[in-house]
């Protein structure tokens, strides 16, 4: 009698199994799958959109601002530094009144007071790798002409997908190494310039400008892949929650270590003359620093939800696609010379920039082709 009741149990099974994997019902029960999806995807791509708006308005508009500093008087390198930093307050509201603090649970293979420890090392050193890329970008800001600056940082996108290689396993394809050599001729045909329009800089302060802007784009594509590899380690309920806790916790170590450089190199003693001789008035030089600190940490909160979401390289190509906007904006504010060779220049960078895009999309294509595979098989 219990083998027939379970023969008949297992019959009513196989026809609801066969019921359930028929085309009819599989369609029905796709449609709200299908819907959840689509509704996901749009979140997505919303979520990318804002944060590629953050990255290009941030970084256009801190650029020139920092550039302005110069122009109009500013002097303090150490100040410069200091306000690409030193905005990280406005995200702290968030890590206190988020309503994912007590549920975000750290997923690390340590635990305990190891964990923490760790935490508070990669926080130091994301510090010192942030303070020092942001010193090396205010020299070259002063000594370069800020269409040359933002030609020259293009090559951080170079940097990036080669340490991606090492850090974060980034595959290399043709088209990929094609991006990466126009990015580097992009560059480097900025140092066979002859004069630094633009600038007082004389050829050795240009020389240096243009290192020290090279140095800055390797760190700033050090730190990019370092806080991918953070994401992919450290994870919480809430992305945006991650985010802000690692900027807000890297920007407290390399906010103090500018502020002993700063008070150490005796700059500080000239900030009130600096402010009273700034051209355009005290009130002026006070809203250039505070708005040049607030719109880099938008981009900041951009560069990192692109990172979040997709990967340190994608959220270096969205910067770069904010490459042709600084020198236009130079050359109406402060009538920069678009020669001949900064043309090139931006061609070639633009150039290498779409490779990359492409060979994204061919990436997408073939994901989704594989996707359909493993679903039909």
């Amino acid at each position: 009698m219990g083998e027939q009741v379970q023969e008949t149990q297992l019959t009513i099974r196989g026809e609801e199994s066969r019921e359930t994997k028929s085309p009819g019902h599989r369609n029905d029960a796709s449609k709200p799958e299908a819907a959840l999806s689509s509704a996901r995807n749009y979140k997505w791509w919303l979520r990318i959109a804002v944060f590629s708006l953050f990255v290009l308005s941030g970084q256009s508009v801190a650029t020139i601002l920092g550039r302005l500093y110069y122009e109009k008087g500013g002097k303090s390198k150490w100040m410069e530094t200091l306000v690409q930093i030193v905005g990280f307050p406005i995200l702290i509201p968030y890590l206190f009144f988020s309503p994912s603090k007590s549920s975000s649970a750290t997923k690390t293979a340590l635990d305990g007071r190891m964990d923490a420890r760790l935490l508070v090392l990669v926080y130091i050193i994301f510090g010192i790798i942030l303070a020092g890329s942001a010193m090396l970008f205010s020299v070259g800001l002063q000594y370069l002409p800020v269409s040359t600056f933002s030609l020259i940082s293009a090559s951080q996108l170079g940097f990036t997908a080669l340490l991606a290689f090492f850090i974060n396993s980034q595959k290399f394809t043709p088209l990929t190494i094609n991006s990466l050599v126009l990015l580097t001729i992009s560059s480097t045909l900025l140092v066979f310039q002859s004069d630094a329009n633009g600038t007082t800089a004389s050829t050795g302060k240009y020389a240096v400008g243009f290192t020290c802007t090279l140095v800055a784009s390797a760190g700033c594509g050090l730190i990019l892949n370092l806080t991918q590899l953070y994401f992919r380690k450290v994870q919480r309920t809430d992305p945006i929650y991650t985010i802000f806790e690692l900027l807000t916790y890297e920007s407290v170590v390399a906010t103090f270590i500018i502020l002993v450089g700063l008070f150490a190199s005796g700059e500080w003693k000239e900030l009130k003359e600096e402010m009273e001789e700034f051209s355009l008035g005290k009130v002026s030089y006070v809203m250039t620093l505070v708005w040049t600190a607030i719109t880099w940490q938008v981009f900041a909160i951009g560069m990192g939800g692109l990172i979040f979401q997709v990967s340190s390289v994608f959220s270096n190509v969205i910067a770069i696609v904010g490459l042709p906007i600084v020198p236009v904006l130079a050359v109406v504010f402060f009538d920069d010379k678009m020669d001949g060779v900064k043309a090139v220049a931006m061609v070639l960078a633009v150039w290498g920039f779409l490779s990359f895009v492409y060979q994204q999309h061919l990436d997408d294509v073939a994901s989704k082709a594989q996707d359909r595979n493993n679903e039909s098989g």
